[in-house]
């Protein structure tokens, strides 16, 4: 009888190997701080802005309902006041997430928000922590 042939076996290196962090992130790139859209299921709306936290019980973000994504523009270009929502959405009402970016010709929310505000949206959308004697976001 023939023996089979010794099989080589490929090294997997596990995560906390990888030194470069951009790597790391291109195996996940749904992130704190990543803008994404979410669409949900029961009752179907859309959200858009950063991942605050992402874990199996659900997603967290900070930003707004997309169909208010035009008004914020415009609130944001006025220079008026406007607020970003926290919110926590249970896993099971997530039907997708998608991170927010250009699809061909066709820029980003994040690249239209920027075009018209000239403002980063991942900068608003991501908490800051505050110093002592600092005064809290009123935007």
């Amino acid at each position: 009888m023939a023996r089979p042939a010794a099989l080589k076996l490929q090294s997997v290196r596990p995560m906390e190997t990888i030194a470069n962090v951009e790597q790391v992130r291109s195996l996940n790139p749904f992130q704190p701080g990543t803008m994404v859209v979410v669409t949900l299921a029961e009752p179907r709306e859309k959200f858009w802005g950063a991942i605050l936290a992402l874990s199996v019980e659900g997603v967290s973000l900070r930003g707004i309902e997309l169909a208010s994504f035009e008004d914020l523009v415009a609130l944001v270009k006025d220079g008026e006041p406007y607020s970003l929502s926290v919110v926590f959405f249970p896993m099971h009402r997530v039907e997708r997430m998608e991170l927010d970016l250009p699809d061909g010709s066709i820029p980003s929310l994040s690249q239209r928000f920027t075009a018209k505000t000239g403002l980063d949206p991942a900068s608003m959308t991501t908490p800051v922590a505050a110093s002592p004697g600092s005064k809290p976001e009123t935007a």
